[in-house]
């Protein structure tokens, strides 16, 4: 792998996300939801960190395991924004819009993955 996970699409789209995640969790709703709030900022960020991490290991293989890891930290994400709508503590627009954004992150991701293995890149 010669590009620089910075330079990836689907990574640039995370650190956006994240942001807005982040910004999210400053309102008030939230003020007693510490722990909650710590494991949705992580998964949040375990994103954007293991597309990184997985593409400093100059193999395919192991980017393709970081990217998995990573998908899976999407579906963690999407579960806790559904529990925080579930409690009322975000509304229904907040949920579905920062949803889909997480779902379409969640596609890139598997679609880099195809990617990788489709051209024999896995190796």
């Amino acid at each position: 792998m010669t590009a620089s996970f910075e330079n990836f699409p689907v990574y640039k789209k995370t650190i956006s996300f994240t942001v807005k995640i982040f910004k999210l969790l400053e309102n008030e709703n939230l003020n007693k939801e510490f722990s909650l709030k710590d494991q949705l900022k992580r998964a949040t960020l375990s994103i954007s960190n293991n597309i990184a991490e997985g593409s400093e290991y100059g193999s395919n293989r192991q980017f393709i395991r970081f990217l998995w890891i990573a998908k899976g930290s999407c579906a963690e994400v999407r579960n806790m924004l559904f529990v925080l709508y579930s409690l009322e503590k975000i509304n229904e627009q907040t949920f579905i819009t920062t949803n889909e954004e997480c779902l379409e992150i969640t596609k890139e991701v598997y679609h880099f993955i195809k990617y990788l293995e489709k051209n024999n890149l896995g190796k």
